[in-house]
Parts: structure tokens; C-alpha cells; sequence
């Protein structure tokens, strides 16, 4: 009778033991770390090529964390390569101020070669050029706001490993290819007029009026306008 009891406890742990061993399994195969759940994110989009000598474009659209990625052959109006999902930003909507506010900015930037770092903490990184001459203007102050690896961010715009090495790599080609700047636009929505009624009641809405005619000109064109500030203001032109 003993051994007949001892057999049953035995069996009784084998199978708690294989039920714990099936669930942490399970849980195990669920979870994924932030790059890999981010690039399960990424939406599914025709296979397009990126040459050397093409040019790219940047558009940031923060409430819908995207990042669009377009480029122009021979100057042919732009085309769009990828939508990437932004992992993460800092701050919410309106533009960055003064240095330590940990918002990430929004208008008209751009990066060249000296603002490359291939050995950026964050994986790989490049400076957007915060501030710019509107920011200076209104004395906005800040520095070192990239666009960088990793899911983590104090003012910068961060896009996991996998997707700035992508990113990374095609702005260096372009730059080798012959593109002193490249242009980094961002937005805070997409400027429809319906957004734009969604947000009308905001501290921040003449701002975002500032940059509208940008967003409206691209989206008409698919050619990159010529950005200046007057007057303490956006000014945009042709392209």
C-alpha cells in the first residue's frame, strides 16, 4: 500500500512539474524583446530600391509614430520607400523650448555627414540640427537631439537597432551619392484639415499654422519646399 501511494505523489509532481514546464514555455514563445516586438509592427510594404545618387526626405508625423522615409530619383518627384514605426519619443505634441525640457522637436531640420555617429550609445545616431534658425530666433536652446537606435528617449527620436541601421545606412549612401543635406521634417499629425479641426483649441495651433504650408506643399508636389524664417516665422517656397 506504501509503495502504491508513494507512486501516486510521484506521479502527481510529473505532472505539476510538466504543466509549469509547458506554461513558462508558452510565456516564453509570447515574449519578445522591444526591437523584435517593434519590428513585428512594422507594416507590410511593396519591395522598393534606393539607389546611389537618389535623394532622401525625411517626414515625422509624431501622433501617429510615424517616420516616412522618401526618396527621388534623377528629380523625379519623390516617392515613398517605407513608413517605419517610431518605438518612442519624449514630451507629446508642440516644439521643443529650451534644453532640458525633454520634448522632442517638431519643424524643419536636416543632417549631413558631420552629424553622423556610428559609435552613438544608441546604436547608431544622427543629429537632426536642433536648434535651427527659427529656434534661435525665439531662443529655443537644446542640443544633441537625434535620431537613434534603441526604445528610449529624453528628447530624441529613438527606432530600435533594426530599423536605424536601415535607416543609418541609406542616409550614408545618399550622403556618399551626393547629398550635402538631407531634410528631416516633423510634424506633429498629419496636417489635414480635419486634424487641424481636431486641434484647433491648442496652445501650440498658430505654431503648427506655421507649418502647414510645408506639409500641404509636399503632399501636392511630392517635391521637398525651400524652408526660411521671417520675421521670426516659417516662410516656404518652390523647391
Amino acid at each position: 500500500m506504501r509503495n502504491i501511494v508513494f507512486a501516486i505523489i510521484l506521479l502527481l509532481i510529473a505532472i505539476v512539474g510538466y504543466l509549469i514546464y509547458h506554461n513558462i514555455s508558452q510565456y516564453l514563445a509570447a515574449t519578445t524583446n522591444p526591437d523584435e516586438e517593434i519590428g513585428q509592427r512594422q507594416p507590410m510594404q511593396p519591395v522598393k530600391q534606393i539607389k546611389s545618387g537618389d535623394r532622401l526626405y525625411m517626414r515625422l508625423l509624431k501622433a501617429e509614430d510615424k517616420f516616412e522615409l522618401w526618396f527621388s530619383s534623377e528629380g523625379k518627384p519623390y516617392e515613398l520607400y517605407k513608413t517605419y514605426v517610431i518605438c518612442t519619443y519624449s514630451g507629446g505634441l508642440g516644439p521643443k523650448k529650451k534644453e532640458g525640457d525633454r520634448k522632442s522637436p517638431e519643424g524643419f531640420y536636416s543632417t549631413h555627414k558631420g552629424m553622423l555617429n556610428p559609435n552613438s550609445q544608441y546604436h547608431l545616431s544622427f543629429n537632426i540640427g536642433f536648434p535651427n534658425a527659427y529656434d534661435k530666433a525665439h531662443g529655443y536652446t537644446g542640443s544633441f537631439l537625434m535620431v537613434h537606435g534603441g526604445c528610449a528617449s529624453i528628447g530624441c527620436y529613438a527606432m530600435t537597432d533594426p530599423v536605424i541601421t536601415e535607416i543609418y545606412g541609406l542616409v550614408e549612401q545618399a550622403i556618399d551619392g551626393g547629398q550635402k543635406t538631407i531634410p528631416i521634417h516633423i510634424f506633429p499629425f498629419a496636417m489635414t484639415p480635419q486634424k487641424m479641426n481636431q486641434y484647433k483649441d491648442s496652445a501650440d495651433f498658430n505654431f503648427w499654422q506655421s507649418l502647414k504650408p510645408a506639409y500641404d506643399y509636399f503632399e501636392q508636389h511630392h517635391q521637398v519646399p525651400v524652408i526660411e524664417v521671417k520675421n521670426k516665422r516659417y516662410a516656404v517656397r518652390a523647391g
